[in-house]
C-alpha cells in the first residue's frame, strides 16, 4: 500500500523530536511490511492543505496524520469526504480518537500498528455538516477551552496544567442557558450549564472516550444548571470515572439531534474536537455509521494500546 504521512512539526510531542530521524525509521518499518511511505514534515498552518493534497493524489492509497487532536480531527474530516483510509499517529495531549481506536500512544509502536493494521470503517459525526470524531460541546466545555486558549504553555505537561487552571477558572459562576433538544425520542426544553454530544456513547474512564466506534449512535450528555460547588464535584467525578452517578448529569443515545438555543447571545461559542467555533442558533447533529475508513491495529495490539492508555 502507498502511504503518505503528514507530520505536524508544531503539534504536541512532535515539536520536541527529530522528525527527520522519525521519518527514516518509519520508511524502514513500512518497507519491511511491503508498503511504501512518503513522509512529509509540515508546519501547523500547512497541515490541512497537505492532508487535502494527499487525499487528492490518485497515487496515495492511505493517509497518516501525526499531531494532536486538532490535526487528527482535520484529517478525519478529509478522509470522510475522500474515502481514503486514515492512520492516526497520536502526538497530542489527550489523543482521544487514537485511544478510542485502541492505538498505542508511543509513536514507534503506533507506526508499527498502522503498518501491520487493517482497514475498517467506523462512525463519524457532523454538527451542521462539520465532521467531528470525538465531541461537540456547548457551555462549560467551551468556556474552559476559551480560558485555556488565553494561557501560555510550551509542553504537553504545560497544557495539562493550563487545563486544570482553566477548569477552576471556568467553574466560577457557571454558565446557564436555555436549550431545546429535538430527537427521535421526543422533545424537551431545559436550562443547562453544559451539553456535550459525542461520536458514539462514552465510557467511564478518567479520560472518557467512545466505548465503541461502530454503534451508529450519538451520546448526549446534559449537565443541568449547577453551582460552582456542584460543578467542581462533577469535574472530580469525571476525573475519577464516576460521572455517570452524578445527579447533575443526564444521558441518552440518539441517531440524530437538533439543538436550538432560543436565547443565544452574540459571541457565544461551541467547541468541536477541542476547537472553538461560533455557536449557531440551531445545530443539527448526525451520526454517519461506518462512513470513516481508518487503519486500526490488530486486536492484540489494540488491547495493549488500551492497557497502556
Amino acid at each position: 500500500m502507498k502511504f503518505r504521512a503528514i507530520l505536524n512539526r508544531d503539534g504536541g510531542t512532535l515539536r520536541t523530536l527529530d522528525l527527520d530521524a522519525l521519518c527514516d525509521r518509519a520508511n524502514t518499518l513500512f518497507a519491511n511490511q511491503g508498503h511504501t511511505l512518503d513522509c512529509r514534515i509540515v508546519a501547523g498552518a500547512d497541515v490541512e492543505g497537505a492532508i487535502q493534497a494527499a487525499a487528492d493524489d490518485a497515487e496515495v492509497e492511505a493517509i497518516i496524520a501525526g499531531g494532536g487532536d486538532g490535526t487528527i480531527s482535520t484529517a478525519a474530516a478529509i478522509a470522510f469526504r475522500s474515502s481514503k483510509p486514515l492512520g492516526v499517529l497520536p502526538a497530542g495531549t489527550m489523543n482521544l480518537f487514537a485511544r478510542a481506536l485502541g492505538m498505542p500512544l508511543e509513536l514507534e509502536r503506533a507506526l508499527q500498528a498502522i503498518a501491520t493494521g487493517q482497514v475498517v470503517n467506523v462512525d463519524i459525526a457532523t454538527a451542521n455538516g462539520r465532521p467531528f470524531v470525538h465531541q461537540f460541546g456547548v457551555g462549560i466545555h467551551a468556556r474552559l477551552v476559551r480560558i485555556r486558549n488565553g494561557m501560555v504553555y510550551r509542553s504537553r505537561l504545560g497544557k495539562m496544567l493550563a487545563s486544570l487552571r482553566a477548569i477552576f477558572a471556568s467553574a466560577v459562576n457557571p454558565p446557564r442557558f436555555e436549550v431545546e433538544l429535538h430527537a427521535d425520542r421526543g422533545d424537551r426544553t431545559l436550562t443547562a450549564s453544559g451539553v456535550a454530544v459525542s461520536n458514539n456513547p462514552l465510557d467511564e474512564s478518567p479520560v472518557p472516550i467512545a466505548e465503541t466506534l461502530t454503534s451508529g449512535r450519538l451520546g448526549v450528555y446534559v449537565a443541568q444548571s449547577v453551582s460552582t460547588q456542584e460543578l467542581l464535584s462533577l469535574v472530580l467525578d469525571v476525573m475519577t470515572g464516576r460521572w455517570r452517578g452524578n445527579p447533575a448529569v443526564s444521558e441518552t443515545e440518539v441517531k440524530d439531534l437538533i439543538l436550538h438555543f432560543p436565547k443565544r447571545k452574540r459571541g457565544t461559542h461551541a467547541v468541536v474536537d477541542g476547537e472553538l467555533i461560533d455557536l449557531e442558533p440551531s445545530v443539527t447533529l448526525e451520526i454517519h455509521a461506518a462512513a470513516l475508513p481508518v487503519i486500526r491495529p490488530v486486536a492484540e495490539m489494540r488491547a495493549r494500546g488500551r492497557d497502556a492508555a
